[in-house]
This record gives C-alpha cells, structure tokens and sequence, in this order.
C-alpha cells in the first residue's frame, strides 16, 4: 500500500510541475524541474527496493 500511495504522490508531483513547465515554458525553469524530478524520481526508485541506510 506505501509503494502505491508513494507511485500516486510521484504522479501528482509530475502532474503539478508539468502543469507549471506548460503554463510557464522558459528554459531555465525546464531546467530546475528536470533536476528536481531526476532527484525525486531517485529518491523513488531507492525507497521502493526497499534499500534504507
């Protein structure tokens, strides 16, 4: 149940940024969201294997 609630907030996350990339298209801010959903998709990625430190 974490893993789905985690997917659907990932989803969201998305969906609001790319509501704002679309509203707002300059390149620096493509640029600050790429970043941040590469880091936020990683963070993803880690806490579903399972891979805690």
């Amino acid at each position: 149940m974490n893993n789905v609630m985690a997917l659907f907030a990932f989803a969201v996350f998305l969906g609001f940024l790319g509501i704002l990339v679309w509203h707002v298209p300059r390149l620096d801010l493509i640029g600050v969201v790429s970043v941040t959903v590469a880091l936020a998709g990683w963070d993803l990625i880690q806490n579903l294997r399972g891979k805690h430190r």
